[in-house]
């Protein structure tokens, strides 16, 4: 194990990779002194958890680590919530070219009736046997929730519900939801149709982080179709102007449900509320949440991509030395000041010899905080080194015998 210290931590007086500490001028003692009331040390207390609720949690978008939660991998009915997947699903096959923003979408007899105003769910109102432009389809879905316009985006994705929802699941586990199964696109009680927060919370950060335009439609507060406007039911989108979406879900076997996103500065949180009590509940609950997290929780990047974090001796190698580092720029959540208590080692081996190609991974950056981890990477090599010639091989070889 060797010791080391991201780059980022230098200015918190930590110790570098090389185990030498990090000189710093006097500081005179009225200037460090810190009242016993403001001390760091005092514990995060307790996130406040909904009173009554199947399950919720918290998030941080950056590192997706969970900073608090309850039942977060039970299975949960996604009400509306679905519709965050089929917004995802939507995203992906315009990004891949096999449809456009400005498609025209049928509002099919079957989305009309299985979606539409005649029935007890949510609808967007757009006319029966017409077309909208997919865009406009998808505005109603994700503003107004309309049951209508999942189905006709649906239809016109895949052809059908069923082969729609095929899509969503295979979307699903790319996105790393390992407890999720989809059943249709709008999230009407039906068996098998399951998820939980865990997934859910994954699910909004996948959209945020790989299609920001489609995941922007969620702040819209309300969207007009003919002659009925309505309104976004995330309450929160009124009383926090750092919320920007995600969505909002009910239905009687489901109870009120909010996935709720905000950006406070360079922080990002994801909370997650199921089977609240009402519509305004479900606000006040993920308000508490992300109050919390957002005042007892910070991010740091610890280290950056592509920057070479230690160089280590390589035999029988073109270069005698290999720069390793991270493919991925290394986040964490901490509690705040905390971050001058972090601690990264690094495992790696006790001797490396040649040929390494670039990106091979050769070892892992662990990060603890108080004796537990808080995060990870693997370090790969930044850069190829071919094996040396004949003659230094063979020196390498009698110099690695005489060492051992």
């Amino acid at each position: 194990m060797r010791s080391l210290l991201c780059v980022a931590l230098v200015s918190a007086g930590l110790v570098l990779g090389s185990g030498i500490a990090i000189a710093q001028g006097p500081v005179p003692a009225q200037a460090n002194a810190k009242p016993a009331a403001l001390s760091d040390d005092l514990p995060v207390p307790e996130a406040p958890a909904p009173k009554v609720s199947k399950a919720w949690l918290v998030m941080d978008y950056a590192t997706g680590q969970v900073l608090a939660g309850a039942n977060v991998d039970a299975s949960v009915e996604p009400a509306s919530i679905t519709k965050v997947m089929t917004s995802y699903v939507i995203a992906a096959e315009m990004a891949a070219g096999k449809i456009k923003a400005n498609d025209p979408v049928m509002m099919s007899e079957h989305a009309w009736r299985s979606g539409g105003a005649g029935t007890d769910g949510s609808y967007s109102g757009f006319e029966v046997n017409k077309t909208a432009p997919l865009e406009q389809m998808e505005k109603g879905m994700v503003v107004q929730s309309g049951n209508d316009a999942a189905i006709a985006l649906a239809e016109h994705v895949a052809g059908s519900e069923e082969a729609f929802a095929q899509l969503m699941n295979a979307y699903a586990k790319k996105i790393g939801m390992k407890a999720s199964h989809f059943v249709n696109p709008h999230g009407l009680t039906a068996e098998g149709h399951l998820t939980t927060a865990h997934d859910l919370a994954l699910l909004g950060r996948a959209l945020i982080r790989d299609f920001p335009e489609a995941y922007s439609y969620n702040k819209i507060k309300e969207f007009t179709v003919g002659p009925i406007t309505q309104p976004n039911r995330n309450l929160l989108l009124w009383r926090d102007a750092s919320v920007d979406g995600i969505k909002t879900g009910h239905t009687s076997a489901a109870g009120y449900c909010l996935m709720a996103s905000a950006k406070r500065g360079d922080q990002r949180l994801i909370t997650v509320v199921m089977g609240d009590t009402s519509e305004n509940q479900r606000a006040v609950d993920s308000q508490a949440l992300l109050n919390w997290g957002f005042r007892f929780y910070e991010t740091h990047k610890l280290y950056d991509a592509g920057k070479a974090l230690e160089s280590l001796k390589l035999w029988k190698g073109a270069a005698d030395a290999l720069k390793v580092g991270v493919a991925q720029p290394l986040l964490v959540s901490t509690p705040r000041g905390k971050y001058d208590k972090l601690k990264a080692t690094m495992d790696l081996p006790a001797s490396l010899m040649a040929p390494i190609a670039k990106g091979q991974k050769i070892g892992t950056v662990k990060v603890m905080l108080d004796g537990k981890p808080v995060a990870q990477a693997p370090l790969i090599a930044l850069e190829a080194v071919e094996e040396a010639g004949f003659f230094k091989r063979l020196w390498h070889e009698l110099l690695m015998w005489w060492q051992s």
